[in-house]
């Protein structure tokens, strides 16, 4: 039986033009199939066949799982079984079998496993020569529809286009000649798959640089898109050469390149934005047509009050808050909208708020307070550790007062700090009784809210090497330890 499996691998091979092992892989899954029809549902059984010999042998295996993660104890096991002992998890435990005669499991049955085994090999070929080509904007028609979803043959390849990736209210027919971004592969058990998408904000840039020749040429670039398909989008430019005006290149002459892309898109409005390397320069750019009086900017926060008046507020936040949804994803930045009234009435509540800190944290009256938060000091930090020359410019203040004041801003941070310290050791204290624990892991566990070792025993060991940096065997030892009680 040896010799003529090896002729049959042989002969297939030869037939469809495929590696071997293909032919063998193919064969190994047609044994395990036929071989779990004799075993309890959900058996994992695996066979090897000798490449030179053709001589095979059968399995049946089990694999190591953690104890929350057991589904079936007919593939599975974990740390209450005995054959967990010196094995990590993922590991698998096999048992040989009884090989079976490759003559029960029925030529057709064979046949088909091969057959199938070859469309994928075949399938996963001519994707490869298409990705290697580097194409991310496709052209194809549909074929067929499925559940809302579009399958568009580009040339031998069958892609998906998902629902979701249509854009809205766009009628899409079998026959229609559809163009797409090519988003992802995805490779799942029935073999890879283009999934394709009309909705990406990379969609918009492919057809600007289809469009658009400076763009390939080098001499514009897209720096960002944002998208409310089938809507309203932005895109910013930036020219690389001065000559070129880059938003009224895009737009072509009497708009022709951007009623181009407008009509592929369903008739998508398309603002043209001139990108900045500015931030808020960049933020009143991507705002238009709205005007702004002013902006603030929070570097901590990475955000930014955008100051309008009253006329222009409509417009800068747009239709449902398109427009400044947009402005936000396209820049990157958190944008808040404030009227003049609005912005003044934050500014005073913030001055007040810092102002009162002061006042009890340095044990100042109202006055010293206002000084200090008109003179641009927000944080104890800054009063405590500011160069001693710049706060000496402040006329108010004498020398003895300027060192007294940051004096009484260390002691208050310093209090802070005990105190701090004092509620980590609190929280800690439950985790430091469990064996392998150290304070430093106690206390970047404390700190992320993880304070007695009932909350460590609910952690995956992923998460717990995330939030300490401690290593992975390490981490299994101190869940163990933790989950120690379920087990009593």
């Amino acid at each position: 039986m040896s010799r003529e499996l090896l002729l049959l691998v042989d002969a297939l091979a030869h037939e469809k033009n495929v590696d071997k092992e293909v032919i063998f892989t193919a064969l190994e899954l047609a044994l395990a199939s036929a071989t779990k029809k004799n075993h309890e549902e959900g058996a994992d059984i695996r066979v090897e066949i000798d490449r030179e010999t053709g001589d095979y042998k059968t399995f049946r295996r089990w694999q190591y799982v953690e104890y929350d993660l057991l589904e079936s104890s007919a593939y599975q096991f974990d740390e209450e079984d005995d054959r967990a002992a010196g094995r990590q998890i993922g590991d698998y435990v096999e048992a040989p079998l009884e090989s079976i005669s490759f003559g029960r499991i029925g030529a057709q049955a064979a046949k088909q496993v091969i057959l199938q085994k070859v469309r994928e090999a075949e399938r996963e070929q001519m994707i490869q020569d298409f990705l290697a080509r580097g194409e991310s904007l496709v052209t194809g028609v549909i074929k067929r529809m499925e559940k809302g979803n579009a399958i568009i043959e580009v040339g031998r390849i069958e892609c998906l286009l998902p629902r979701e990736a249509m854009i809205q209210k766009e009628n899409l027919r079998v026959g229609d000649r559809v163009r797409a971004y090519l988003s992802r592969v995805d490779r799942g058990g029935r073999g890879p798959q283009l999934i394709l998408s009309r909705v990406a904000p990379d969609f918009l840039k492919r057809l600007f640089e289809l469009e658009v020749p400076e763009i390939e040429e080098g001499l514009l670039e897209i720096r960002a898109a944002a998208r409310d398909p089938g809507l309203r989008s932005k895109i910013a430019v930036k020219t690389n050469d001065q000559r070129l005006d880059p938003v009224g290149t895009c737009v072509g002459m009497r708009g022709s390149r951007v009623q181009a892309v407008t009509s592929e898109l369903g008739g998508e409005r398309v603002d043209i934005v001139l990108w900045s390397m500015d931030p808020a320069q960049f933020v009143i750019n991507a705002l238009a047509p709205a005007e702004v009086t002013s902006i603030v900017v929070d570097e901590d926060a990475h955000s930014m009050d955008v100051v309008v008046n009253e006329e222009q507020l409509a417009v800068a936040i747009g239709r449902n808050g398109q427009n400044v949804r947009l402005a936000s994803e396209l820049t990157g930045w958190n944008l808040n909208i404030l009227t003049e009234e609005a912005a003044a009435q934050k500014s005073q509540d913030e001055y007040a708020k810092i102002s009162q800190l002061f006042i009890e944290k340095l044990d100042v009256d109202e006055e010293v307070a206002d000084i200090l938060v008109q003179e641009g000091f927000s944080t104890l930090e800054e009063i405590a550790y500011v160069p001693l020359a710049e706060m000496s410019e402040i006329e108010a203040f004498d020398e003895d007062t300027i060192n007294e004041l940051r004096a009484r801003a260390r002691a208050a941070l310093l209090t802070e700090a005990i105190a701090k310290e004092e509620k980590v050791e609190e929280d800690t204290n439950d985790l430091m009784t469990l064996e392998g624990m150290d304070a430093d892991t106690a206390h970047k566990l404390a700190a992320s809210e993880i304070h007695t070792s009932e909350d460590l025993a609910e952690l995956a060991v992923d998460e717990l090497v995330e939030l300490t940096g401690i290593d992975e065997e390490r981490a299994k030892a101190l869940i163990m330890t933790a989950r120690a009680p379920w087990f009593k």
